[in-house]
C-alpha cells in the first residue's frame, strides 16, 4: 500500500472507510458486492454484464451511474446530493462532477458565458480545450500572455494589469479566462484578476486542472474559485481517469445556463466508477487533505534539497510557484530532459514531460516520502548518465507563441480548408490546432497566421522526439489551411 494507515482498514475497496461521507462510493461498493456473490443479473448496459469470461477484467469495476450506482430515474438524487458536498467543500454554490476531464469543464464555462461573437478575455498559454470551447461558443479571444522568466526559459503568470488594460481596451468583453497554476507551476494573484474581471461587471473563470488540492494545506495557496473553477480530480487527487470538478459561484454567472452548458456537452451515460472515484477523492481530502498534503510538501521539500546538491541541476521554486509541483531544471546539467525522460520510462517511472531543458514529473498526495526519494535518486542517475555541457535554457514553442489572430477561431473552424504543402503554408491562415503535448498548448490555433516562427518552433520540438497533437499530419510535411 502506498499509504500506512490505517490500520484497521474496513477491506480493500474502501481501505481508509470514505464510503459514510461518499455516497456514490457507498453505491458503488453496494453494487459491486451483489456482483461479487452473484445476486446481479442485469438486463441494461453496460453490454459485458459484470463478466469476466469474454474480454477478461479490463471491465472489472465498471459500473453505470443509471441503473448501476441507483435506477435511473433516482440516480440524479444520489448524484446531486454527492456533488452538493463538493460544493460546500469549495465554497461553491454550484458543482457538477464529469466523466471526460477538466476538457470538459472548460467548454461548458465557455458556453455559458457570453453570446456568439461576443469578446473573452483570456490567457493564450491555454490549454486546447479552451479554444475548442471558443470554437464551440463562438467567442473572440482577447490573447494576454505571462511573461517569460529568462533564467528558466518559463512562464509566470499573467500580471494583474495586463488584464486590466484588456478589459478597459475590450469594454464588452463577457468574462475573464485564466489558468492557474499553469502546466509548469507558477502562481498569480488570483484575487487582484478577481478584482479586476468584477469591477468591469464580469466573472472569472479559472482552469485550475492540475491542483486539486490547492487551499487544503496552510503552506498551499487558496483554491482559485473566484465565480468559476475547473479542477481535474484524476491528475493530483486519487480519482479514476477523466474525473474532474466543475464549481461555480453563479452571482455573475447564469446558473440555468451553466447546467445546460454542462449537460449540453457530457455523456449521458456517465461512468459511476469514475464518479464514484471522484466522490471518494472529495471525502478524502475533506478529512485528510491537510495530513496528506503535509506529508506530499515534505517529500518534495526534500527532493528539492536533494537535487540543489548535484552539480547544474536546478528545481523551479520560491513565491510565485506551487510546492506542491515538483519542475526540474536541466539546462547547468547539459542533460537533455528527452533522454532523461527515456531512461527513468525505462526504469518504469514514466513523467508527465521531458523536453530539452525541463522534466515534469506528475507527484501527488498518493506518493509518500520514500517513493518521491526514490524517484529523485532515479532521476540524477539519468541526469548523470547524460551529463554535457552547460547550456542556457530556451523557452519552448508552447510558451513563446506570439498569435497573428486573422479570423476568429470558430470562423476558421468551419471555414473551407485545404491541404498545402509546408513550404507553401506559411503566410496562410491556420484551419487546425496544431499543439506540442504536453503540455497541449496550441502552437497554431484556427484563424491564426502560419508563421515561418511558429514552424521553426513545432520542426524543433518534432527533431527531439516529441509529440505533435491535433494536426492532420503530425510529421509536419503538410498543413490545413483556410480556402
Amino acid at each position: 500500500m502506498n499509504s500506512a494507515e490505517p490500520s484497521d482498514s474496513p477491506g480493500p475497496h474502501d481501505p481508509l472507510g470514505l464510503a459514510a461521507d461518499a455516497p456514490l462510493l457507498a453505491a458503488w461498493l453496494d453494487w459491486m458486492r451483489q456482483a461479487g456473490s452473484g445476486q446481479l443479473l442485469p438486463m441494461s448496459t453496460p453490454g459485458h454484464k459484470q463478466r469476466y469470461d469474454l474480454v477478461g477484467t479490463v471491465v472489472a469495476g465498471d459500473v453505470p451511474l443509471y441503473g448501476g450506482l441507483d435506477a435511473i430515474k433516482h440516480a440524479d438524487r444520489l448524484r446531486a446530493g454527492a456533488e452538493a458536498r463538493a460544493a460546500a467543500l469549495w465554497g461553491a454554490d454550484w458543482c457538477r462532477f464529469s466523466v471526460a476531464g477538466s476538457t470538459h469543464g472548460n467548454q461548458a464555462f465557455c458556453l455559458a458565458m457570453g453570446q456568439p461573437g461576443q469578446e473573452v478575455i483570456i490567457t493564450r498559454t491555454l490549454h486546447r480545450s479552451l479554444l475548442l470551447g471558443l470554437v464551440m461558443a463562438g467567442l473572440r479571444p482577447v490573447w494576454v500572455r505571462p511573461e517569460i522568466d529568462p533564467g528558466t526559459g518559463l512562464p509566470g503568470a499573467v500580471a494583474v494589469q495586463t488584464v486590466k488594460d484588456a478589459l478597459a481596451a475590450h469594454p464588452d468583453a463577457c468574462g475573464v479566462i485564466l489558468g492557474d497554476p499553469s502546466y509548469i507551476g507558477t502562481t498569480g494573484d488570483l484575487a487582484g484578476h478577481a478584482r479586476a474581471a468584477h469591477e468591469a461587471g464580469v466573472p472569472l473563470i479559472v482552469d485550475q486542472a492540475w491542483a486539486a488540492y490547492l487551499g487544503f494545506h496552510p503552506d498551499l495557496p487558496a483554491h482559485a474559485i473566484a465565480d468559476g473553477m475547473v479542477t481535474s480530480a484524476h491528475k493530483t487527487l486519487p480519482a479514476y481517469t477523466q474525473g474532474a470538478v466543475v464549481l461555480a459561484r453563479t452571482g455573475r454567472l447564469d446558473r440555468a445556463r451553466l447546467e445546460r452548458a454542462f449537460d449540453a456537452t457530457h455523456t449521458t451515460s456517465p461512468a459511476g466508477s469514475i464518479l464514484a472515484s471522484i466522490d471518494a477523492a472529495r471525502a478524502l481530502l475533506a478529512r485528510d487533505g491537510e495530513r496528506l498534503c503535509g506529508r506530499l510538501l515534505r517529500g518534495l521539500a526534500s527532493a528539492r534539497k536533494r537535487m540543489r546538491e548535484v552539480p547544474g541541476l536546478d528545481v523551479l521554486d520560491g513565491p510565485g510557484v506551487d510546492p506542491a509541483k515538483l519542475v526540474v531544471l536541466l539546462a547547468g546539467t547539459g542533460a537533455h530532459g528527452g533522454l532523461v525522460e527515456a531512461d527513468l520510462i525505462d526504469a518504469g517511472m514514466p513523467v508527465e514531460m521531458g523536453d530539452r531543458d525541463t522534466v515534469v514529473p506528475i507527484v501527488t498526495m498518493a506518493d509518500d516520502e520514500e517513493q518521491i526519494a526514490t524517484f529523485t535518486e532515479a532521476l540524477i542517475a539519468a541526469v548523470e548518465r547524460h551529463r554535457g555541457q552547460p547550456r542556457r535554457p530556451v523557452a519552448t514553442a508552447s510558451w513563446t507563441v506570439r498569435p497573428q489572430p486573422v479570423l476568429a477561431p470558430r470562423e476558421a473552424f468551419f471555414a473551407p480548408n485545404e491541404t498545402v504543402a509546408a513550404s507553401s503554408a506559411v503566410g496562410r491562415i491556420s484551419a487546425e490546432l496544431v499543439a506540442p503535448y504536453p503540455p497541449g498548448v496550441p502552437v497554431l490555433a484556427p484563424g491564426e497566421l502560419i508563421t515561418a516562427e511558429a514552424l521553426a518552433a513545432l520542426r524543433e520540438v518534432a527533431g527531439y522526439g516529441g509529440r505533435i497533437a491535433y494536426a492532420e499530419d503530425p510529421s509536419l510535411a503538410t498543413f490545413q489551411v483556410v480556402a
